[in-house]
């Protein structure tokens, strides 16, 4: 990443609330396929989410502490900010001086750019002003919320558009919060209702979604130059799991998620 920063153009996807097994299984399932062709092998990694709920996580992601590997360490770290003593920031780490990421990324010539889903980027009140707020740009509307059923195209849209808007020169750092995995999805399911509610089956029919409209996302993020990216979920969800609902909870389904990261060469989809 030392190399990788001030040359490429840098994008980071968070799937919010996607669950490791559900992923993996649409993945192997040939269920996914403008997210697989994209995938080192095809397959997901399997890692364990900085936090439980998405403040915590993307707190943690922004001071460069991405979802860990699911296996023993020590795990070098992509970005780190310069700490005496951190066991995880090795020669190839992007090491920055800045308190976050994201304006450690501007100090480097980065236009940081943050297209918001749930209620913690939703700019409404101070707490959901925070994480957005460290960004040079931000975009959040209620067509890209939780309740919206379009919501990922809509985001994947003003994406375009402020692709579009920068100039040739200018490095980009791109921040997408994909809600649509999170409660409420049944109605990404057909047949499934707002009675019978959210389940295992609706949450990944959100993720076929999601995996219908993100060749346009790949393609406008790779419309300039080459584009590093980094996909993953923040944390997972738990309907039902050994009586576990819901997350910002100890349960296997919320701390293991999907992760990868990738380069998408100018012209991806």
């Amino acid at each position: 990443m030392s190399r990788v920063v001030g040359h490429d153009d840098l994008l980071l996807v968070t799937l919010d609330t996607l669950r490791f097994d559900v992923a993996a299984e649409l993945a192997e399932a040939g269920r996914l396929p403008n997210l697989a062709r994209h995938l080192p092998g095809g397959r997901w990694e399997k890692r364990h989410a900085p936090g439980s709920f998405t403040y915590a996580s993307h707190q943690a992601m922004f001071a460069g502490f991405l979802p860990t590997p699911a296996a023993p360490g020590p795990h070098p770290r992509l970005f780190a900010a310069r700490f005496e003593g951190s066991e995880s920031t090795a020669d190839r780490t992007f090491v920055f001086d800045t308190p976050d990421l994201v304006s450690g990324l501007a100090d480097a010539g980065y236009r940081t750019v943050c297209i918001g889903g749930v209620g913690f980027f939703n700019k409404r009140g101070a707490l959901g002003s925070v994480l957005p707020g460290m960004f040079q740009e931000s975009h959040w509307a209620p067509e890209f919320a939780v309740a919206s059923p379009t919501s990922f195209e809509s985001q994947v849209a003003r994406a375009e558009e402020v692709v579009a808007e920068l100039p040739a020169h200018q490095r980009l750092f791109l921040f997408v919060n994909v809600p649509s995995l999170h409660q409420p999805n049944w109605f990404h399911l057909p047949g499934a209702t707002r009675a019978a509610g959210d389940s295992r089956k609706t949450h990944a029919a959100a993720l076929e979604y999601v995996d219908r409209h993100i060749g346009r996302l790949f393609a406008a993020a790779s419309s300039r130059r080459r584009c590093f990216t980094i996909v993953c979920s923040d944390h997972g969800t738990a309907y039902g799991d050994d009586g576990w609902s819901g997350h910002r909870l100890g349960h296997e389904s919320v701390w293991t998620v999907p992760y990868a990261h990738f380069f998408l060469e100018p012209g991806a989809s």
